[in-house]
């Protein structure tokens, strides 16, 4: 073969071609770029399969591009709307494409139609609010997405359909109320995506319960950070299981998780909710969300349970071994007693024991990437016979207890209202007697007449009025006793006559006069 002969190889075979200089240049370009035309825009800058637009006030994809360009950056340009005639020529070659910093506010499907090999797309810093349903279905091969600091508020269930190779989502600084569960749950959840950005967002509650079933190779990508949560002790579990597995989303960024009191929805005073139990919740709470996230496992004498070591290097080549709280080594494909692990690195005790109950460690081995990881997991076996009889014990307890108690309150009851009390009765003869001596205590003053012709008119006057005189009738003794005598108090009750109101103002001689007599009135005879 001669100097000027070259070899090339193309899609169609391998080719000899005579060339010189830039004649052969030419040719190899051409057969590189798959024989198709195409120039580099006086606007970009073109490095072989690169080529940069950036800042030329562009607002749709030139026409003239190498078709066998791999990376196209279009940031800080003016695009505002993604169509599908926005990108006019298919680039099949095409792998990442980067939009950032435009005025993008809307994409409608069929926009990617065109560049169906995408697997890096970024849609940073423009000016989305919705993602409707799909719009991003044609991105078959697309793993890395970026879609943070728009102003999104509102993404469809269907929006990321059809991203099966998704990977590395970015959704921070946007204006979200709800955690996109639909990318891990549901019919359309995105199985291979592992890292989920959507920290400072407007996210206040997380469906912690449906979380649960997520698998930690996927919980530990879900960067949360920076949001207004409300102060709540299941999420303070959630995030405490995630910091105990060393979850780098929340190790990393510990210091940026606060809450808000649910009577402060405004957000005025942050509270740290990481801080060593800063909101005093009980040890009730934080094991059962561990016993949801599959920390803690529950059984009876007898049953069969199967506990799943949930990896976060679960990849194919990972090895799983088990150690028992009795140190005995738990290998797959390898029973030992009632215990039997299985290559994806599941623990089945066949029947549980009270003896069974204690830490278990899964050790996840990856000696391709020389990666391990252990997870420690508690199995709490009990009997629930013994249990029964013990509640039965306990109930018939409280059951005479409480028998007890009500017959006791009855014979109060009965010793109070049914049986008579002498007191009661003594009581009203005293009342009785006092009645009839207050009669015997009345006694008239009389009023000297030096004190009242001491006291000026004024008062003779105001004393005067409202007098009242009681008369007494004598009571006469047996005639050979009486003797002249009248005796004024007898053992006998003494009786009122009448009295008298004076009401009439008297004069001062009427005043003076009026003093009651030693001698008793005596009723004619």
């Amino acid at each position: 073969m001669s100097l000027n002969e070259r070899t090339i190889p193309t899609r169609l075979g391998v080719f000899k071609v005579n060339c010189k200089g830039l004649a052969c240049l030419l040719v190899f370009t051409v057969s590189i770029c798959g024989s198709a035309p195409g120039m580099c825009p006086t606007a970009c800058i073109c490095a072989s399969d690169i080529i940069s637009c950036t800042n030329k006030n562009l607002s749709r994809v030139p026409g003239n591009l190498y078709k066998c360009m791999k990376r196209l950056d279009l940031s800080y340009n003016r695009i505002g709307l993604l169509e599908p005639e926005w990108v006019p020529v298919l680039f099949e070659k095409l792998n990442t494409l980067i939009v950032d910093h435009n005025s993008i506010s809307s994409i409608i499907t069929g926009s990617f139609s065109t560049t169906p090999n995408l697997k890096y797309l970024d849609l940073s810093s423009n000016s989305l609010k919705t993602l409707g349903s799909p719009v991003f279905q044609e991105l078959k091969a697309l793993e890395v997405l970026l879609l943070y600091n728009n102003q999104i508020t509102q993404i469809d269930s269907l929006a990321f359909g059809g991203l099966y190779s998704l990977q590395k989502l970015y959704l921070s600084y946007n204006l979200l109320s709800n955690f996109p569960l639909d990318l891990y749950v549901g019919k359309h959840k995105l199985t291979d995506l592992v890292f989920l950005d959507v920290s400072f967002n407007h996210i206040r509650l997380m469906p912690i319960q449906r979380l649960s079933s997520v698998p930690a190779k996927q919980l530990s990508g879900i960067y949360l950070h920076g949001n207004p949560f409300y102060c709540d002790c299941v999420l303070y579990s959630m995030l405490i299981f995630w910091y105990q597995r060393q979850f780098s989303s929340v190790v990393d960024f510990k210091n940026e998780y606060s809450c808000l009191l649910q009577s402060d929805p405004r957000g005025h005073n942050k509270l740290p909710l990481l801080l060593d139990n800063f909101l005093n919740c009980s040890e009730s709470t934080v094991n059962s969300s561990f016993q949801a996230f599959g920390f803690i496992h529950d059984a009876q004498v007898g049953d069969r349970l199967i506990v799943h070591c949930d990896s976060r290097i679960s990849d194919v080549g990972t090895h799983f071994v088990w150690v028992s709280p009795d140190n005995r080594l738990l290998e797959p494909d390898r029973e030992t007693n009632n215990f039997k692990v299985f290559p994806n690195g599941s623990l089945e005790i066949t029947d549980a024991q009270l003896e069974n109950s204690g830490l278990y460690s899964c050790i996840a081995i990856n000696k391709k990437r020389l990666l391990n990881e252990t997870i420690e997991v508690r199995i709490n076996v009990s009997n629930f016979t013994m249990n029964r009889s013990h509640a039965h014990e306990a109930f018939n307890t409280a059951f005479t207890t409480l028998a007890a108690c009500v017959a006791s309150i009855i014979l109060v009851l009965l010793y109070l209202y049914l049986t008579p009390c002498p007191c009661q009765c003594k009581a009203k003869k005293k009342k009785r007697k006092l009645n009839q001596s207050s009669a015997h205590s009345s006694i008239l003053n009389s009023t000297m007449p030096q004190e009242l012709n001491s006291a000026t008119p004024a008062e003779e006057k105001k004393a005067s009025t409202g007098k009242r005189v009681a008369f007494l009738e004598p009571v006469h003794e047996p005639k050979h006793s009486q003797n002249g005598k009248v005796k004024l108090f007898s053992n006998d009750s003494v009786i009122t006559e009448s009295i008298l109101k004076t009401t009439r103002t008297k004069s001062d001689s009427d005043s003076v006069n009026s003093v009651f007599s030693d001698t008793p009135f005596m009723p004619p005879t």
